[in-house]
């Protein structure tokens, strides 16, 4: 009999899934706030926010997929 996928590795695949959908998503956002307060006339400081929450949003990427690669290293 075959057994079914292991659940750690599905929980690391769904990690690294959302973390690739907030990169994606963080990307489209940001270029969207940018052109939309250019357009707007936003003041500088509202710009700085969204690249602030864009910055927040990379480094918590950057934090998992480091976090999934060491699980990974560790598994091997």
């Amino acid at each position: 009999m075959t057994q079914g996928p292991d659940p750690e590795e599905q929980a690391r695949v769904m990690q690294a899934r959302t973390a690739a959908i907030v990169v994606a998503a963080t990307m489209v956002l940001w270029i969207g706030a940018n052109f939309a307060g250019r357009e707007l006339g936003l003041p500088v400081r509202f710009v700085f926010l969204f690249d602030f929450a864009a910055l927040a949003a990379f480094f918590w990427a950057l934090v998992v997929g480091f976090r999934l690669w060491r699980s990974r290293q560790a598994k091997e």
